[in-house]
């Protein structure tokens, strides 16, 4: 695999840091790994705004501590432009973006727990895991 010896590049998906803000299963164990150093996190604006607007919606955030949690996940990752081109999950859109975002930020996997990337499996060699298998394999790659 393309990924020995070096610091898997990931990007996480809105469902990922949502639940890894809210709970401690195993995607806020993703998440942490990213902010020890075990993986390195890619994000963009397109899963901040989502992640900002779920945390608003759904968990009852004011703004403020919505932008708070963004601003947390901003600190432990790089940023990338996502342009907004790629059409390839015509069932959602929004997923179009994290692929875009993997592409762009030169991702080996996409953590989601959302069905139509993971059905994918992988796409332009960037794998798409749930928590539980992307933590299986951070275990098998060297501390």
């Amino acid at each position: 695999s393309r990924v020995v010896n070096q610091t898997p590049r990931v990007v996480f998906d809105t469902n990922i840091l949502f639940s890894a803000l809210g709970w401690t299963g195993t995607p806020h164990q993703c998440v942490q790994a990213a902010r020890r150093g075990r993986c390195y996190s890619i994000t963009c604006a397109a899963i901040l705004n989502e992640l900002s607007e779920k945390l608003q919606l759904k968990r009852r955030f004011d703004a403020s501590k919505a932008a708070e949690s963004v601003t947390e996940i901003r600190a432990f990752s790089e940023m990338v432009a996502v342009p907004g081109e790629l059409r390839v999950v015509a069932a959602d859109p929004d997923d179009d973006a994290i692929l875009e975002c993997a592409i762009k930020g030169g991702a080996h996997y996409v953590v989601s727990g959302d069905r139509h990337l993971l059905s994918l499996g992988q796409y332009e060699g960037i794998q798409n895991k749930t928590a539980t298998d992307f933590l299986a394999l951070l275990d098998t790659i060297r501390r």
